[in-house]
């Protein structure tokens, strides 16, 4: 396999939810050394992608299909239950608010702490901070403790640090969406050069005429099944008349 590629190969994710869990730490330890009552609730089921070196992937479903949690997958924070999942090459995330910034660290620090989880050395993302504190805007708060940011900081800075680390492999969440619009242009332009650098990319967005602007391919998610792979267009010209035959609102054209 070529940096830049990706192999999902018949994954199944499980996670166990216990039923009525204990309300108290009385009943807690009344319940103790007693079988968990548990359901067993398929995220995934039997998952086959192939992503190429430098292709620009969409992951399109309702709330509760799976894209999240297989991005998750990808960016090995969770393990397939079933199957297995080879991404090649240094790979950034930007997943959800605030993953991978502690807290009590100031914004620069969160930024080295970064680097070196990318194995990136402190000199290396010293040359790009001015470039990510530049793109972020936050000015001079870089160097205040992140748990001070609004949610429009965070993503911000989030994604100034996941592009500017050289990625080989960059997946986006719909988080983006939480920034302004004049940001969101931004982060679009930004994943439009790294496509040309020949960065492969994966994004997970509610935005259907976005989608088929940027991806090459879309796969849409349902019920934890993959119901269609294929052209950009097409599969969001299927899932949009899905939705709309069902009833459902929950896509649409515009953010």
């Amino acid at each position: 396999m070529s940096p830049g590629s990706i192999q999902v190969r018949d994954v199944s994710k499980r996670f166990r939810l216990e039923r009525n869990r204990p309300s108290s730490l009385k009943e807690a330890i009344l319940r103790a050394g007693k079988k968990k009552d548990v359901d067993n609730f398929w995220v995934l089921r039997d998952i086959n992608l192939d992503i190429e070196p430098g292709a620009f992937f969409g992951l399109i479903g309702h709330n509760g299909s799976g894209k999240s949690t297989l991005l998750r997958l990808m960016a090995n924070i969770h393990t397939p239950t079933t199957g297995e999942i080879d991404a090649v090459g240094r790979l950034s995330a930007l997943l959800e608010l605030g993953s991978g910034f502690h807290p009590d660290l100031t914004g620069r620090e969160n930024v080295y702490l970064n680097g070196a989880m990318l194995g990136l050395s402190r000199k290396q993302m010293t040359h790009s901070m001015e470039q990510i504190i530049d793109f972020s805007g936050i000015g001079e708060f870089i160097d205040e403790p992140v748990k001070i940011y609004s949610s429009g900081m965070y993503v911000r800075l989030g994604f100034a640090v996941a592009v500017n680390v050289d990625p080989e492999i960059l997946l986006v969440d719909e988080v983006i969406a939480v920034g302004d619009e004049e940001f969101q242009r931004r982060c679009m332009d930004h994943m439009h050069q790294l496509r040309e650098k020949g960065t492969t990319i994966v994004l997970v967005s509610h935005n259907a005429a976005l989608m088929s602007q940027l991806c090459d391919r879309v796969g849409w998610l349902d019920h934890g099944r993959l119901r269609a792979l294929g052209d950009a267009g097409e599969v969001v010209s299927q899932y949009l008349d899905h939705v709309n035959s069902a009833g459902d609102n929950t896509l649409t054209t515009r953010d």
